[in-house]
């Protein structure tokens, strides 16, 4: 296995990672800064204001993007495995 066999899958892993990861730390982001402004529009400092509705948001993002994120981890680690005898004979 050379090095640039090993660049490659580590570009494609993180690739991956950020793929998948994307939807829930967008959501996660995006409800964040509602709650955030809602907060400093209303001055109400509520701990459990800010940590709930992105939680329900996260758990929402996870239901409608799950089957996505799991087809894309089957998917890459197929092609990982595929990859196994070229990886090994190359030298």
């Amino acid at each position: 296995m050379n090095t640039s066999a090993v660049l490659d899958l580590c570009l494609q892993a993180l690739l991956a990672a950020a793929k998948l990861s994307a939807p829930v730390l967008v959501t996660s982001l995006v409800v964040g800064l509602a709650i955030s402004l809602f907060q400093s529009m209303t001055q109400l400092q509520e701990a459990t204001l800010s940590f709930v509705p992105k939680a329900v948001a996260v758990a929402i993002a996870l239901v409608v993007c799950g089957h996505w994120m799991i087809s894309e981890m089957v998917s890459f680690t197929n092609d990982l495995f595929a990859r196994i005898p070229s990886l090994i004979n190359s030298k």
